[in-house]
C-alpha cells in the first residue's frame, strides 16, 4: 500500500489504520526476514524484538499523548519476555587447563602447525592470561599501547567505554606472561603506524578483536566441548572469581568498567544463592 510513497508523504492518519494484528504480524517478521537492500536474511533474537517493539510503543505514545491520532493498537501487543541465560564460564580447573594447553600443545603438533604455533605461543598465552587475570575487555586489549603497560606498579591504562582511561592492576601471573611476550615482541619489526601496539598479529600490524576471538575459541575448544568460549567469557569467568573471592559486588563493578552496579548485579548476583544456601547451614539454633 505504501511501497511507492516518501517519508514526506504520510499523514498520522495512516497511524488510525494500523491494527494490533498488523503490529503482531510485523513482530513475527522481525524474528527471521530478509533485508530490503540485499537477499540476506536478517534475525532477531528476544532482546532485539523487545527493542523494536518499545520504540514503536514509544512512538505511538507520543502521538496518543499529545491527541494527534486516536487509536494505540501497540499497547494491545505483548512484548516478548527475556529469558535469562545462565552466565558461561571457565570453573578453575579449566582455567589451568586451557593455560598449560596453549604452553605445551606445540609438543603435540607437527611441520607448518607447530612452527605457527612457537611463533604465536608467547603472544597468545600472555593475551588469554591478560584476559583472565584483569577481565578487560577484547576491544580495550587490542587499544592497548606498550607505554601503557606499568610493571613498576603492575597496572595497565585501559580507555573503557565513553572513553575514560582506568588503570587496571594485574597478579605476577599476568606478569609473568606479559614479561616474556615482550621479550618477543622486541625482534618484530611491525608496519608503519603499528609501532606502539602492544600485541601484534602475524602480520606485523596491531592485533583486531576477530583476531583474539577466533585465538580464544580454537584453544577452548580444545578444554571443553559443553562451553562456547569467546573473549567475554573469560571477562566473565574473572568477574566471577573476584566475586566469589571478595563477595564485594562494588568493586567487581568498578574493576569491570560498569558505569551502573545493577549491570554488575545482573550479571553476578545469582550467584549469590549459594552464599545464601551457606547462611542457611552457618547458624544453629540447638546443640545435638
Amino acid at each position: 500500500m505504501f511501497k511507492d510513497k516518501n517519508m514526506s508523504d504520510f499523514t498520522t492518519d495512516v497511524l488510525d489504520q494500523i491494527k494490533a494484528v498488523d503490529l503482531e504480524e510485523y513482530e513475527e517478521f522481525l524474528k527471521v526476514y530478509k533485508s530490503a537492500d540485499s537477499s540476506k536474511t536478517e534475525t532477531n533474537g528476544e532482546r532485539g524484538v523487545k527493542r523494536k517493539i518499545s520504540a514503536l510503543r514509544s512512538f505511538y505514545a507520543y502521538y496518543y499523548k499529545h491527541e494527534m491520532i486516536t487509536t494505540n493498537p501497540s499497547v494491545l501487543i505483548d512484548v516478548p519476555k527475556i529469558h535469562e541465560k545462565n552466565i558461561i564460564r571457565l570453573d578453575t580447573d579449566e582455567v589451568a587447563m586451557l593455560l598449560d594447553y596453549i604452553e605445551h600443545c606445540g609438543d603435540t603438533l607437527t611441520g607448518q602447525k607447530r612452527m605457527y604455533h612457537e611463533n604465536t605461543k608467547d603472544r597468545d598465552l600472555a593475551i588469554v592470561t591478560l584476559l583472565l587475570g584483569t577481565g578487560i575487555r577484547v576491544s580495550e586489549c587490542v587499544g592497548l599501547d606498550v607505554e601503557d603497560v606499568d610493571f613498576k606498579n603492575n597496572g595497565i591504562k585501559v580507555t573503557r567505554k565513553g572513553g575514560n582511561e582506568m588503570v587496571v592492576y594485574f597478579g605476577p601471573e599476568v606478569e609473568k606472561a606479559l614479561k616474556k611476550y615482550l621479550e618477543v615482541r622486541e625482534n618484530i619489526t611491525p608496519l608503519a603506524g603499528h609501532e606502539h601496539a602492544l600485541f601484534y598479529s602475524t602480520q606485523r600490524r596491531r592485533i583486531g578483536v576477530q583476531a583474539i576471538e577466533n585465538l580464544v575459541k580454537k584453544y577452548a575448544r580444545e578444554i571443553t566441548t559443553t562451553k562456547k568460549i569467546t573473549p567475554h567469557k573469560l571477562r566473565s569467568t574473572y568477574g566471577t572469581a573476584l566475586y566469589q573471592e571478595t563477595g564485594d559486588i562494588y568493586l567487581v563493578a568498578d574493576v569491570l568498567g560498569h558505569k551502573d552496579v545493577n549491570t554488575t548485579k545482573k550479571h553476578y548476583a545469582a550467584l549469590d544463592d549459594a552464599r545464601r544456601r551457606q547462611a542457611a547451614k552457618a547458624v544453629r539454633l540447638r546443640e545435638d
